[in-house]
């Protein structure tokens, strides 16, 4: 017999580390087109760079341990797995979109930050600090999203 409750809390784990790694692997992209056009100029910008380009990825890992969360809870990953009710499982699903929604747009949005800090790195290495911590408050909301999420999955009763 199919337990509906699982299912579905394996769902919201599971779209939640899918949204947040789309907008990692979205955000990260973007900023290392900008980034290998300003490497190409000059390669010992890398490392300004880099840190730049990395910065959008954080938000696929927030979703990545998310959804470690769920599964260690709903005792996914350790074999002994908890009955749930279909309204548990939709509170897994709920509990799961705010990180999933903003670990998405926030990496994205990241990113596009970042490839205009690439900018500066080109023009301006001197001013890097400048572009990363532009693109570091973006991650302010990732965090605000990770945070309420774990507070939310913490709070579902098994």
């Amino acid at each position: 017999m199919v337990n509906w409750g699982i299912l579905l809390a394996i769902l919201g784990a599971t779209v939640g580390a899918c949204f947040g790694g789309i907008g990692s692997a979205k955000g990260v992209g973007l900023v290392g087109q900008a980034a290998a056009g300003v490497v190409t100029e000059d390669p010992s910008k890398f490392s300004k760079i880099l840190i730049l380009q990395l910065l959008p990825g954080t938000q696929g890992l927030y979703s990545l341990l998310v959804a470690i969360l769920v599964l260690n809870k709903i005792g996914f990953l350790g074999g002994n797995i908890a009955e749930l009710s279909v309204a548990q499982g939709l509170a897994f699903v709920g509990a799961c979109i705010p990180g999933a929604l903003v670990q998405w747009i926030s990496a994205i949005h990241q990113g596009k930050v970042g490839v205009s800090g690439c900018g500066i790195v080109a023009k301006k290495p001197e001013e890097s600090g400048k572009a990363i911590t532009m693109a570091a408050l973006v991650e302010t909301y990732a965090v605000l999203a990770l945070l309420i999420t774990i507070l939310a999955v913490n709070g579902i009763p098994v």
